[in-house]
């Protein structure tokens, strides 16, 4: 009996040491998916209790974080009570897309950048540009683009084919671009 206290208490210590670093990342992809802080708190909170009760069942020396993002996808998709609904991903044609992205993005290659960076702050508006993509495009760009995940890696949180990862990018990015667009333009920053 005392045995198995000791290896409880060794699990606990790993716990802590491997999980529990992680946190704040588990905090902003499950803002990123809830859009509410206190969802986001209730999310990390389930996240946490569940990886807990399953921590036997992680293997040493993989991916914790990966793991427990892949926990918490996995909560906020159960929590949700709607049904599943496919997101379009768009008939588009990809080189038209990426024409039409290069285009409107051209105002900006000529301007000094740097400048314009340091007079304003794009924390406000790179937030609300985000929060206005539909669930899976959001998804796909907060674990790439913010948190740094492979697409690979990205695809195994999201439980979708890397094809599917790469095309939920490319749609959000160029949602997100859209969105940044207009705010460049409403702050005085481009031409309408």
């Amino acid at each position: 009996m005392a045995e198995r206290t000791e290896s409880k208490r060794d699990s606990d210590i790993r716990f802590e040491r491997e999980a529990l670093p992680w946190m704040d990342d588990v905090y902003r992809f499950a803002r990123s998916m809830t859009r509410d802080e206190a969802d986001a708190d209730d999310l990390v909170q389930e996240t946490y209790l569940r990886a807990y009760r399953a921590w036997h069942t992680f293997e040493p020396g993989s991916d914790a974080r990966r793991w427990l993002f892949t926990i918490c996808r996995n909560v906020f998709l159960r929590t949700r009570e709607r049904e599943a609904r496919r997101v379009d991903t768009g008939g588009d044609d990809a080189v038209l897309e990426t024409m039409a992205a290069v285009r409107e993005a051209s105002p900006f290659a000529t301007q000094n950048a740097d400048a314009i960076f340091s007079r304003i702050d794009l924390v406000p508006a790179i937030r609300k540009a985000l929060g206005t993509l539909p669930d899976a495009f959001r998804s796909a760009v907060v674990l790439v683009d913010v948190e740094g995940q492979s697409y690979d890696e990205a695809a195994t949180v999201l439980g979708v084919p890397i094809g599917t990862v790469r095309s939920r990018l490319f749609r959000g990015r160029r949602l997100l671009q859209q969105e940044l667009l207009t705010y460049a333009r409403d702050a005085g920053l481009a031409a309408p």
